[in-house]
């Protein structure tokens, strides 16, 4: 897999030097290659992830913060899995209200309540033979919760008004931004339904932990929104560049693309400059392990997510040196790479290990 280079902007120097290249003037607008834009090892790594996962009919549960481009890698995994000839159907469950959601997903018999006028066809069964995406399964209620529970374990569902079961042949991706463990201590999640949709995690890391990927994805929603709108060539600035790369970019993604839309809507000659962006530059919000001198940061937290979250910030802070990480937490290096080896699993990110280096 080739992340997708960045041509046409000009980069300040260190790690993103080395990709100006001029832009094409004319000519269709350019393609993403499978869907992704990445560069950074942190995404890469997220790929290649998904391209072990794709092989598998396994469900999976993409976590991370909105607009990182869950439902991105989602699709990706559908268009490399063995069911890439199937329907890829996705489903927001934040966005249809409760009452709704049933009959979206399982379908309903004409008759069988008010307004039900005809048959319908639920979205898990119009996946038949694909890739159903259950985008922001947090939001669910559980008495639906119960019902999806059933339907994955039994393979099979009732419409509504249905007077025999249909068999399904569907894979499950679910995404979420929540910490769906939490949300089952909180009782909002059901245990057994978690278990049933994390049989394997994919964690998707915000735009502020994949820096080298800003310029990748600036230049793509620069050439969309210029061939969308009809503009011609069109330039970041190097002040421009720095601020898009300095900033913490609390909306990921999504917020990127709208930066980018707007300088566009903006400008009126070839060059984008820091002004027609409208981003404030700010520090980015201190991680957990970073807030060693607040106590309140950690009142009410689990111990297993405080000792997770001191692990994995240690190694940040060491740039991946296992044996200065495993010193300053006071842990064996074999106790450090089992906690790292159950994390890897879970499909959180862990910083890649160093050799070690001189304190």
């Amino acid at each position: 897999m080739m992340a997708y280079a960045a041509p046409g902007l000009l980069a300040p120097s260190g790690d993103f030097a080395g990709v100006v290249q001029p832009f094409p003037r004319i000519g269709p607008r350019p393609a993403a290659v499978d869907g992704l834009i990445y560069r950074d090892p942190a995404m890469q790594a997220v790929v290649q992830r998904a391209d072990r996962i794709a092989r598998s009919d396994a469900s999976v549960l993409i976590h991370g913060e909105s607009g990182t481009g869950k439902e991105v890698i989602a699709r990706y995994i559908h268009r490399t899995s063995p069911r890439h000839a199937g329907p890829f159907v996705a489903v927001n469950c934040a966005a249809i209200p409760e009452h709704l959601l049933e009959s979206e997903l399982f379908g309903h018999e004409r008759g069988s309540f008010s307004g039900a006028s005809g048959q319908r066809i639920g979205k898990l069964e119009a996946a038949q033979n694909g890739t159903i995406l259950l985008d922001e399964i947090s939001e669910m209620d559980r008495r639906l919760q119960a019902k999806l529970l059933r339907a994955l374990q039994e393979r099979e569902i009732d419409r509504i008004g249905g007077r025999a079961p249909i068999r399904l042949n569907v894979r499950i991706l679910a995404t979420t931004n929540r910490d769906l463990e939490q949300e089952v201590v909180r009782n909002n999640f059901r245990a057994d339904l978690y278990f049933r949709l994390n049989v394997v995690a994919i964690h998707v890391p915000g735009l502020r932990d994949r820096k080298l990927d800003i310029p990748a994805l600036a230049e793509h929603f620069i050439e969309k929104y210029r061939w969308e709108n009809g503009r011609s060539e069109r330039r970041l600035s190097p002040a421009a560049l720095d601020a898009l790369i300095a900033h913490d970019w609390p909306g990921n993604v999504r917020e990127l693309e709208n930066a980018i839309h707007r300088a566009l809507v903006l400008t009126t000659d070839s060059w984008i400059d820091i002004g027609a962006l409208e981003v404030v530059s700010r520090p980015t919000p201190a991680r957990p392990a970073d807030r060693a001198g607040s106590e309140s940061a950690f009142a009410g937290l689990p111990l297993h997510l405080l000792e997770r979250d001191a692990i994995i910030g240690t190694l940040r802070l060491t740039g991946g040196n296992r044996t200065r990480t495993a010193t300053i937490l006071g842990l064996s290096i074999r106790a450090l790479r089992n906690k790292i080896g159950q994390y890897a699993a879970q499909g959180i990110e862990v910083p890649p290990s160093t050799a070690a280096r001189t304190p």
